[in-house]
């Protein structure tokens, strides 16, 4: 294998538990005179994450930690849409929805398009003659700004429909809901996947990832910052990293991480709730998704596969932010509002799963945090550490480049210019070709062409290892309890290539299980458990601790949001700590 003059690539960018032993060797070995990184970055979210792939790629020498798990934060719980944002079009924001809109088309076309994929949408009309024209002149410029990127759009134009052809695409709306509607596209993606395969790819290229691992302090010489102190939570152990510069990428935890070396921060960080219902694809008959107006902001129905997802609201959140909780009062105001056009009403009882996630939003003088901006901001609060805050998960690549660049200004030597945008994640090189012969990838394997095209759509080229594992283990084809889309098989690749530590990472994160079963994976997670237990070496106290662990976790999510406000639903969800490895 090609050296990396960042750092030894591995093999196959794989994050299993060898790997993240020889990384936390390296990173200890950087207190060593001239073996200090050139950059370290905390928070594996999804602009550390791409911060890691930025510098990396640079050929610079790259350590990414992160206190839980990769995306358990805010990139995990998001509308998993990859957007320009039309409210922001409408909010004259041009120059952010113009970025976006470039970013969408390159995740869709080159960076990830085993991951993303577009979604068409409609967005109803109410109002005879005035309304059409406006919205559509709106959605035109949309469209027309997502051209100018020098690479595939990734989705199709815009198309106007009558109020017949609104209904034939979408039979479940109310018959006098709308005079018609705009068909657009914009794009998906499994946010919490791409961001594992995102840090994988950094990996790769020689990025040292080490998930579980906090920062508890950071190194100072006078007044420059030289590094960080982590405890890695699996044995309780602490030790220095240092680096040339530091990259603070903790989203809605900035402020906390900023005050351990300033109270002068540049950047303040307001956290706004949303949180989304995902309910079967039965419940509602369309082929198409939907974008509603709200008097505070805009409704989604988004296809899920075999789900939708409603979503999202938007609150002012100050209360513990590892875990936001949805309490009732947030649920009955996405059933209000969708139910206002549908012809069957949804109910609490078509609610298969609830998800509840934070933006990181820029602090501003609005009591409304609806309108704070989504635009990023890259700070140098003291020598050696760099704080990147604010915009959107689409525009992650951009603020990732931003802090880099930043980062290295100051360094001595010249450091090339960001080249991400031509760097596709692990899995989306050869994609294409995997996809044209899944038939006889199906045949070779005795697995379905349904189960292949499955795999095939959350790995990509990589799909191979995942049935690689089952060859080995004919019983790995068995699908998960209560979760037909997923295989066993794709429990134990989460332990051994996708840096899964815990069985939530894999029921909430790896895969979606925890918010698509209708029991929420606890059906599952005794399996998970013991799949997860061969590869990482848990005891039988470890594993019943594991499974003890979720279904409480699932009773105090279930339990808050019977709660009527954030104050009680954040009680009832606390009511459960976080698990600890048992050694």
């Amino acid at each position: 294998m090609n050296s990396f003059p960042g750092g030894s690539p591995v093999a196959g960018g794989a994050l299993g538990p060898a790997e993240r032993d020889a990384s936390i060797a390296l990173l200890k070995g950087t207190g060593d005179p001239g073996k200090e990184l050139d950059i370290l970055i905390v928070g594996g979210g999804i602009v550390g994450a791409g911060a890691a792939l930025d510098a990396i790629t640079r050929g610079l020498s790259v350590g990414i930690v992160e206190a839980n798990d990769w995306a358990a934060g805010t990139s995990s719980r998001s509308s998993k849409l990859i957007h320009g944002g039309l409210r922001y079009l409408e909010m004259l924001d041009f120059a952010l929805v113009k970025e976006a809109l470039h970013e969408r088309g390159l995740i869709l076309s080159v960076l990830a398009p085993h991951l993303a994929r577009p979604v068409p949408f409609l967005y109803p009309l109410t109002k005879h003659f005035v309304e059409r024209p406006y919205v559509g002149a709106g959605i035109a410029l949309y469209d027309v700004m997502s051209i100018t990127g020098g690479h595939s759009r990734g989705v199709p134009f815009h198309k106007h429909l009558t109020r017949r052809g609104t209904l034939r695409a979408a039979p479940s709306l109310k018959d006098d809901a709308f005079v018609g509607s705009i068909r657009y596209y914009d794009g998906q993606v499994d946010d919490a996947k791409y961001v594992a395969n995102l840090v994988r790819t950094a990996a790769y290229y020689g990025a040292h990832a080490v998930n579980q691992m906090s920062v508890v302090a950071f190194l100072r010489e006078g007044e420059r910052v030289v590094g960080a102190k982590v405890v890695n939570h699996e044995d309780g152990s602490s030790f220095n990293i240092r680096a040339k510069q530091v990259i603070n990428a903790t989203g809605v935890w900035t402020d906390e991480t900023q005050a351990m070396v300033t109270d002068r921060g540049q950047l303040k960080v307001r956290a706004s709730k949303g949180i989304h219902l995902v309910v079967p694809r039965d419940r509602i008959q369309s082929t198409v998704g939907l974008i509603l107006r709200t008097e505070k902001s805009v409704l989604f129905v988004i296809p899920w596969g075999r789900h939708w997802i409603i979503g999202t609201t938007d609150t002012d959140w100050h209360l513990d932010k590892a875990h936001p909780a949805a309490s009732s009062k947030d649920i009955d105001y996405l059933l209000e509002h969708v139910n206002k056009v549908l012809k069957r009403p949804l109910t609490r009882e078509d609610v298969e799963g609830v998800y509840a996630g934070l933006r990181p939003l820029l602090a501003g003088e609005s009591d409304s945090t609806a309108k704070l901006s989504r635009e990023h901001v890259v700070a140098h609060p003291v020598p050696g550490l760099v704080v990147v805050a604010g915009g959107k998960w689409t525009t992650y690549r951009v603020m990732a480049k931003d802090a880099v660049d930043e980062a290295t200004r100051s360094m001595d030597e010249r450091v090339p210019p960001s080249c991400t945008e031509s760097i596709p994640l692990l899995g989306a090189s050869g994609f294409k070709a995997a996809w044209n012969k899944r038939n006889r990838m199906a045949e070779e394997t005795g697995v379905h062409v349904a189960r292949i095209e499955h795999l095939l759509n959350r790995y990509g080229a990589m799909a191979p290892e995942v049935l690689a594992l089952i060859a080995s283990n004919p019983e790995l084809a068995e699908p998960l309890p209560g979760a037909d889309d997923y295989l066993a098989a794709e429990a134990v690749y989460a332990a051994t290539h996708e840096g899964a530590r815990h069985v939530q990472d894999v029921l909430t994160r790896r895969t979606r299980i925890s918010i698509e079963a209708w029991d929420r994976g606890v059906s599952a997670a005794p399996v998970v458990a013991k799949l997860m237990g061969d590869v990482l070496g848990w005891s039988d106290a470890q594993r019943e601790g594991e499974i003890k662990h979720y279904l409480a976790r699932v009773d105090a999510e279930r339990l808050s949001q019977q709660q009527p406000d954030d104050e009680s639903a954040d009680a009832a969800r606390l009511g459960v700590e976080d698990i600890v490895p048992l050694r």
